[in-house]
C-alpha cells in the first residue's frame, strides 16, 4: 500500500537531529582547529573539516541508520521487526552489538567525496554566478544547496549503495536480507556488486536519492544563509538581513560581545555629554 512509502520515515526523522547538530558542532570546532594563526584555512583542511564531522556524525548515529535499513527492507506482510525498540532489540540480541554498525566502513569512506564534492562546488560558486557569494539571493543559495548536494552525492554513491547491502544483509531475516548479492565484507560487496550489475550497478537508485537529498540540501542551505544573516543583522554587522551590505563605521573583526561592549560604551560617553549640554 501507499504506507509502504514511508517505511523507515520515523527513524529518519528521529536520526535527522543528532546527526546534524553532531555534524555542524564537530565541524565548527575542527575549522577552528585547522584555522591558522592569521584566521585562514587552506581548501585541503577544509575538506578534512567536512570530512571528519561527517564521520563523526555518521559513528555516532549509525545504529539507526542500520534500523530504517531493516524496517525498509523487510516484508510488511511478514515483518521481522514490529518497531524501531523492537528492531533495536533484536539484532542487538540475534545478531550482537557490532552489527549495529554494519555497513559504517563505507559510510565513513563516502564522507570524503562527499565532503570535497560539496566543497569543490562551493569554492566555485562566485565564478558560476559571477559575483561575490555575499550577493546571493535566497533563490541563489537554495540552487547552490541543490547543486552541492547533486555532485557530493554523485561521487559518493558507490559507498552508499555498499552500506546500504551491508546494512541489509542478515542470516536471520528471510532470503538474507533480499540483497541482491551475497557478500563477505565491503571489499567482498564492491567486488560481487560489479562482477553481477557491472560499475553501474554501483548507482542503482541514484535517481530517487537525488530526487530526496537536492531539494533537501537546497533547503537547509538558503534557510542557514538567511539565518546567518539574520543573526549579523540582530548583532549589527550588517544593515539588512535581505542584503550583506556592511554596517558603516562598524569593525567587522569584533566579536559580537566586544561590538555590544563598544555601543555601550559609546552610548554612555554620549549620555553624560548631552546632559552637560542641555545644563
Amino acid at each position: 500500500g501507499v504506507r509502504a512509502l514511508w517505511k523507515g520515515n520515523l527513524t529518519a526523522c528521529l536520526r535527522l537531529f543528532p546527526y546534524s547538530a553532531l555534524q555542524l558542532a564537530a565541524s565548527r570546532r575542527l575549522v577552528i582547529l585547522f584555522t591558522d594563526e592569521l584566521g585562514h584555512i587552506s581548501h585541503w583542511r577544509a575538506i578534512m573539516a567536512g570530512s571528519l564531522a561527517g564521520m563523526v556524525a555518521t559513528v555516532m548515529t549509525h545504529p539507526t541508520d542500520v534500523i530504517k535499513t531493516r524496517l525498509i527492507v523487510q516484508n510488511r506482510l511478514e515483518p521481522s521487526y514490529k518497531g524501531i525498540l523492537h528492531a533495536f532489540y533484536k539484532i542487538y540480541h540475534q545478531e550482537g552489538f557490532l552489527a549495529l554498525y554494519r555497513g559504517v566502513s563505507p559510510a565513513i569512506l563516502g564522507a570524503v567525496p562527499f565532503s570535497a564534492g560539496s566543497f569543490f562546488v562551493y569554492i566555485n560558486l562566485d565564478k558560476i554566478w559571477r559575483e561575490p557569494i555575499v550577493h546571493f539571493t535566497p533563490l541563489q543559495n537554495f540552487i547552490n544547496g541543490c547543486v552541492t548536494a547533486g555532485v557530493a552525492q554523485t561521487l559518493s554513491f558507490p559507498f552508499e549503495t555498499v552500506k546500504r547491502k551491508m546494512q541489509a544483509q542478515s542470516p536471520w531475516l528471510p532470503h538474507y536480507g533480499a540483497v541482491d548479492v551475497h557478500f563477505t565484507g565491503m571489499a567482498d560487496c564492491f567486488r560481487q556488486t560489479v562482477k553481477n550489475k557491472g560499475v553501474l550497478g554501483l548507482w542503482s537508485g541514484l535517481t530517487p536519492s537525488l530526487l530526496k537529498i537536492v531539494p533537501y540540501f537546497g533547503v537547509m542551505f538558503s534557510t542557514f544563509e538567511f539565518c546567518k544573516r539574520v543573526c549579523l543583522y540582530r548583532n549589527g554587522y550588517i544593515e539588512s538581513p535581505l542584503n550583506y551590505k556592511l554596517t558603516p563605521g562598524v569593525d567587522q573583526s569584533l566579536q559580537p560581545q566586544e561590538l555590544r561592549e563598544l555601543k555601550l560604551l559609546r552610548r554612555e560617553n554620549f549620555e553624560p555629554r548631552k546632559s552637560a549640554l542641555e545644563n
